[in-house]
């Protein structure tokens, strides 16, 4: 049979995960140290793993509403009512998710037309842009400097939007440059939504990774909560990335049209991980204060390492990502992250991984152990001086 031709169009035409490829090539390597995945090294709060014995334990295990259980949507609630000023009714405002990934493409599928555009700054995480393609949408790159501090500006927003634009991705703190939008960014933003049907689909995985002040909701300016679908998941912030748990919070008939595309194509998300994320959600804001205290301490470690060896970085104020520059290397950034794991032993991310615009960096994850970070600056020191030239 010719698969190929039997494959949907826009299935065969999407490119592999650029981050995929050096998952890949670590395989049977030795003495290789990975910053490459984003995912945190703490154990899951005792009170979550509490709950979880639990309920395995009781050895029953059924079918939730498909929305959630009534127990998690509250604390969900709750706990953004609480975090982040956001208000949200849990009866038709909230569905639970098989992580956050599946609320994104959710919001994307209950809105998008074919040929809608759905405006993506870049760089960013890779989901957004084949997500749109398969629902027949038309993703649109919106490049972001460091001279900006890779944020979305309010001038090339509006220079981005056309009569077809339906959607943009507000994915603040980003994956993978760290950067954050404040208020004044965000009340900016807005300005330029108003008086338009643009919806705003505002990843907000990484809100409690914020080391200048309280993360913002684009939601809690006034006239935003009504176009805008806030997605997250107790991955980041809880460490309980395997439990693929997520939600999104919105409007109501945008929620329902969601929830009913979930209802057939998932149901619900496991019970088991609906029961530790209510926990979660509810109990554990300390354990949330005590990574974030952590986090932030490595960040000023690799900032700290890569100014002593030369490499510029501009400070990240969000997530647990750095996205230095190696341009000064004359290497593009696969060809550097090649040579870097081959040659230096440690693993990063081109910044191409994330789209055109991250040409010129790599992204390092910090979320490891510090003697972890500390040997990996000690070889990246040793290849950037072979790279670059520059003296000890």
């Amino acid at each position: 049979m010719d698969y190929h031709r039997l494959l949907n169009s826009t299935v065969r035409e999407m490119r592999p995960s650029g981050i995929r490829k050096y998952f890949d090539l670590l395989d049977g390597m030795e003495d290789v140290i990975t910053l490459g995945v984003g995912q945190p090294d703490f154990p899951v709060p005792e009170i979550v793993r509490e709950a979880e014995l639990a309920a395995t334990e009781d050895g029953h295990l059924p079918y939730t509403a498909n929305a959630g259980t009534m127990e998690l949507r509250e604390a969900i609630s709750g706990y953004l009512s609480r975090r982040f000023d956001l208000h949200y009714a849990p009866e038709n405002e909230l569905v639970v998710t098989v992580g956050g990934s599946e609320a994104i493409d959710l919001m994307l599928r209950a809105v998008l037309n074919p040929g809608d555009e759905v405006i993506v700054p870049e760089p960013t995480f890779v989901c957004y842009g084949p997500l749109a393609n398969l629902c027949g949408g038309v993703a649109v790159p919106l490049a972001t400097t460091a001279a900006d501090g890779f944020k979305l500006t309010p001038d090339a927003l509006r220079a981005a939007i056309t009569p077809r634009t339906k959607v943009l991705v507000l994915p603040f703190p980003t994956n993978p440059t760290g950067a954050i939008l404040t208020r004044d960014d965000l009340a900016a933003i807005a300005e330029v939504l108003e008086g338009t049907d643009i919806l705003v689909l505002s990843d907000e995985v990484y809100a409690e990774l914020t080391f200048s002040g309280r993360h913002v909701s684009i939601a809690s300016l006034p006239g935003m909560r009504e176009r805008t679908v806030v997605v997250s998941s107790a991955s980041k912030c809880f460490a309980m990335t395997g439990a693929r748990l997520g939600y999104a919070a919105g409007p109501a008939p945008l929620i329902a049209a969601m929830t009913r595309i979930h209802q057939y194509g998932i149901m619900s998300a496991p019970t088991i991980a609906q029961i530790a994320a209510a926990k979660a959600f509810s109990s554990c804001d300390a354990d949330i204060e005590r990574m974030k205290l952590s986090y932030d301490r490595r960040r000023c470690l690799m900032l700290g390492g890569f100014a002593s060896m030369g490499m510029p970085c501009r400070e990240p104020q969000g997530a647990f990502y750095l996205f230095p520059d190696i341009s000064a290397s004359g290497l593009s950034s696969e060809e550097f992250c090649d040579r870097l794991l081959m040659e230096g032993r440690v693993a990063a991310i081109p910044g191409t991984a994330f789209g055109a615009s991250g040409e010129g960096h790599i992204r390092i994850c910090y979320a490891y152990a510090e003697e972890r970070l500390c040997e990996a600056l000690r070889r990246m020191a040793i290849f950037w001086r072979k790279v670059t030239g520059l003296a000890a």
